[in-house]
Parts: structure tokens; sequence; C-alpha cells
């Protein structure tokens, strides 16, 4: 009897590890991921790549025809590059060439001390990455606080950018209605708020699952309190910037977001007059990875307009 009851709690301590490591994998792949061509990457037709900018190595990913129209697109907080592949897929096939980098202090790019991690200083990272790659002009989405990034890009670098795709973005001046501590979890109740907030159909994790996460993702949380504190000041909201952006723009918003609130696309919307909004629905602030098959037309609809 005894034995069996050992061989039983085995088999429930090994499922809940591989459930924690399964639900790693489809939130930070990157955890997982650490050489600098992994079998995942090569499998999805992937290259794997590092860049110098401003002195601090800068991974991404990078797919589709070498002489395709250049797609940059900028993960969000506590995000990476697999964050986009999803999206990448339909995109290449249509025959552009999809380029996605991961931050400073994210995914497999350096995570130096002496970095702000504000949302002015990753977009001067992003346009550094332009610069560095030699793309005269790309066509330039972001994800939540991506999108808030290539919105300062834009407003910048505007000859730099042909298109400007938001994704559920950050940028205007408005106090969250949520604790933004629970993008550092620390407990499993935290943890579970936070799934809450991300999408509309939470995993649920049994505690002991719940902590092995806590503990494999907790490495970069020093990263995400500092850039949270720097958007927190407003310092680099976009509401007066918008309105001077002149190149087309796709607002993409799922009309379920916890973080940002469609009434926040819709604003955005109107403070861009040649704009245009386009509403998914069902999966929340993680429209881009789980209705990719909604996200995807419509943008490749507006790229190709």
């Amino acid at each position: 009897m005894k034995g069996k009851k050992w061989s039983l709690w085995l088999r429930l301590s090994v499922s809940l590890v591989a459930l924690a490591i399964l639900l790693l994998f489809c939130f930070k792949p990157s955890v997982l991921l650490n050489g600098k061509n992994s079998a995942g990457d090569l499998l999805r037709g992937m290259e794997s790549h590092s860049v110098m900018i401003a002195g601090h190595r800068v991974h991404y990913l990078v797919a589709g025809a070498v002489d395709g129209p250049p797609v940059v697109l900028v993960h969000g907080l506590g995000g990476d590059s697999e964050d986009w592949r999803a999206l990448a897929a339909p995109l290449t096939k249509e025959g552009y060439r999809v380029y996605m980098p991961e931050l400073i202090g994210y995914g497999r790019s350096e995570k130096p001390e002496a970095f702000s991690y504000s949302v002015q200083n990753e977009a001067d990272v992003v346009a550094g990455f332009i610069d560095a790659l030699k793309l005269k002009q790309v066509d330039l989405g972001g994800w939540s606080m991506g999108g808030w990034i290539v919105q300062l890009v834009a407003s910048e670098h505007p000859n730099r950018v042909r298109r400007l795709i938001l994704f559920d973005s950050g940028g205007l001046r408005v106090k969250p209605e949520w604790d933004t501590r629970l993008f550092t979890p620390t407990t499993p109740d935290e943890l579970h708020q936070f799934f809450a907030l991300l999408t509309p159909h939470p995993p649920h994790l049994p505690a002991a699952a719940a902590w092995v996460v806590l503990h494999v993702r907790n490495d970069g949380d020093w990263v995400i309190r500092r850039a949270v504190a720097s958007m927190l000041t407003g310092q680099d909201a976009t509401d007066e910037r918008l309105p001077t952006l002149k190149m087309p723009v796709l607002i993409v918003w799922d009309d379920a977001d916890r973080i940002f609130p469609l009434s926040q696309g819709e604003t955005m919307h109107s403070l861009v007059p040649q704009s245009q909004l386009a509403i998914v629905s069902g999966c929340g602030h993680m429209a881009p990875v789980f209705c990719a098959d909604q996200i995807a037309p419509k943008v490749i609809a507006f790229l190709q307009r």
C-alpha cells in the first residue's frame, strides 16, 4: 500500500511539473529556449540572431523571404519574440520578411542593470534595431507596451515607418484600474488573478504547479517592476503625439481586454484621423497569440492596401 501511495504521489508530482512547463511554454517560451538556433525556431522556419545596439546585445527572430517587405513586430511587457509566432506564419506566407526583436531586458537579450527600461529608451532600441539591420523603411507593429513603444518610434522617425499597427496598445495617459503589481505575481492567487487579466478563459493551476511557475519566471521581475514604475509616471504618454502621425495606422483590439479596455482603442482611433479600428473578440489581452486567425487577415489586408 505504501508503495502504491508513493507511486501515485510521484505520478502526480511529475504531472504538475509537466503542466507548469507546458504553461511556461505557452506564455513564455523563451524560458525554455536559450540556444542561438533552437530546434523550435528552425522547425518554424525562423532564424535566431543577435545584434549590438548602443553597446547591448539584442536578440531577434526573423522569418520569411530575404527580399520580402520588412515587418518589425515589438512584444509587450514581460514578453519576447516568441509571442509573435502565431501571427508571423501567415505574414511570411504572404511574402513578408518578419523581424521580431526582443527588447533589452527580455527574452534572450541582455538585461543590464544600468538601463532605465522606460518606454522611451526601449523605443530608442527599436529605432537602433531598424538602423542596425539597414532597413530603410518598415511596417511597424507593437502589442501592449510594444504598441506604446512603436508609437514613439513612428512619432520620432516618421520617414522610417511606412505603416503602423497597434495591438491592444498602451500609451494613453490613463491610470490602470487593476493592480499593476500582478505583473510580478508572488503567490498562486496573484498568478490566477494575473491570468484572469490576460484572458477571459484563464487556466486554473493547482497550487503546486503555480508555485513551480512562480519560481521559474521570477528572474526578470526586477525589469518588469522598473518598466512599470516608469510607465506609471506618464512621462512617455502619447496623447499629444498620436494626432501628429501621418502614416496609415491600423488599431487592432479585443473587446474583452481588461489590461487596456476597448475604450482606449477607440480613443486612439479618434486621435488618429487616418486610422482604422479592427475589433476582434474572445481572447482578451492575449489576442495576438490566441486570436491570430482573426487578426492576420485584417493585418495583411491593411499592409497590402
